[in-house]
C-alpha cells in the first residue's frame, strides 16, 4: 500500500465509460487487490469523484477504488436532456459502468444521493453488494434539508479567487462544519469547484440538474418504496453514518435503519451536519471496521 501512495504520484487512472444515450462518463480508478471486491464511491447531488480522494488514497493498494463522476458532474459529459438528471438514469449509468468493467460484486460507499443510488442498485441483485456505507441519507428525507438544497442547486455563482470561493462556502455552510478553518474550506472548494472559462472559480456541475430535481420535488422515490429497497440492502454488512446536526437524515430514521438491519452499525459524527466528509477520525475507523467484515 505504501508503494502505491508515495507523495507526488498520481494515484489513479482517469478512465471512461459510455451511457446508453451516448454520453462519455469519467471515473477515477485507484488500483488495488483484485482478489477483493472493488469499492464503488457514489457522490452527492452536486458533487463529484474528488469528494472521495482522501478515502480512496487511504484504501488504494489494499482495495481497488472506483470513483465515478455522474453525468453532468466533474469530467463527465453534460446530459443533452436535463430531465435525465434523475436517480433512475444515474443508476443505469452505474449499471453500464459495472458491466463495462465486468464487476459482479462490489462494496458501495454512497453519500447522500449516492446512498439512495446504493439502495436502488440493490433492488435488482442484492447479493452483488458485499457491504455498504450509507452516508447521511435514508429512506425518509427531512423536508427542511430538501428545502435548503433547493435554495442552492442550480445557482451559477462564480468567484475571483480560491479564497473568495472558500469564504463563500464558509458563509453558506458554517453550520454544517462549525469547527472548520480556512484550509478546510479551501479543500472543499477545490473538491466541488473548478477554474471555468474566463478564469473565474465555478461549481463543477451542470446547473441544469436543478430542472429534474425540481420536477420530481426531491431526489428519491416514495419512502415506502425506499424502505423496501433498504430492507433488501440491510441483509448486507452495513454502516450508517449520520452527521449529528444533519437536516437530511433524522436521528429517528437513522435509529430505525439500524434496528431493521441485523448487520448494521450506526455511527453519529459529532459536530457535523449534512454530510460527513468521510475524513473524520470516527468515519475512518468505522469504514475500516466495515471493510474488515467485508474483506
Amino acid at each position: 500500500m505504501a508503494e502505491a501512495l508515495k507523495a507526488g504520484e498520481k494515484r489513479w487512472e482517469d478512465r471512461s465509460w459510455s451511457s446508453s444515450d451516448g454520453l462519455r462518463l469519467h471515473f477515477r480508478d485507484y488500483p488495488g487487490n483484485t482478489d477483493r471486491p472493488p469499492v464503488l464511491c457514489l457522490p452527492g447531488l452536486t458533487r463529484n469523484a474528488r469528494d472521495f480522494e482522501a478515502l480512496a488514497e487511504r484504501l488504494a493498494g489494499e482495495w481497488r477504488v472506483i470513483c465515478p463522476d455522474m453525468r453532468g458532474r466533474g469530467d463527465s459529459d453534460y446530459a443533452r436532456d436535463p430531465m435525465t438528471y434523475t436517480p433512475a438514469h444515474y443508476v443505469a449509468d452505474v449499471e453500464a459502468l459495472l458491466a463495462a468493467e465486468g464487476i459482479e460484486r462490489f462494496i458501495a460507499i454512497g453519500t447522500s444521493l449516492g446512498g439512495l443510488m446504493t439502495m436502488l442498485l440493490c433492488a435488482a441483485n442484492p447479493g452483488r453488494i458485499a457491504a455498504a456505507v450509507i452516508n447521511d441519507v435514508g429512506p425518509e428525507i427531512e423536508p427542511a434539508g430538501l428545502a435548503r438544497i433547493r435554495e442552492y442547486v442550480g445557482q451559477g455563482r462564480s468567484y475571483e479567487t480560491w479564497v473568495h470561493a472558500a469564504r463563500a462556502l464558509q458563509e453558506a455552510n458554517r453550520d454544517i462544519y462549525p469547527a472548520w478553518e480556512l484550509p478546510d474550506w479551501l479543500r472543499l472548494a477545490k473538491r466541488c469547484m473548478v477554474i471555468g472559462t474566463g478564469g473565474r472559480i465555478v461549481f463543477d456541475y451542470d446547473m441544469n440538474i436543478s430542472e429534474a430535481f425540481e420536477a420530481e420535488q426531491g431526489p428519491a422515490p416514495a419512502p415506502e418504496t425506499m424502505w423496501a429497497l433498504y430492507d433488501a440492502l440491510a441483509t448486507r454488512p452495513l454502516l450508517v453514518l449520520r452527521g449529528a446536526h444533519s437536516d437530511i437524515l433524522s436521528a429517528d430514521v437513522a435509529a430505525r435503519m439500524a434496528a431493521r438491519a441485523p448487520a448494521a452499525e450506526l455511527v453519529t459524527i459529532a459536530g457535523v451536519g449534512h454530510a460527513p466528509t468521510l475524513d473524520e477520525d470516527e468515519s475512518i475507523a468505522a469504514i475500516a471496521r466495515l471493510l474488515a467484515r467485508a474483506g
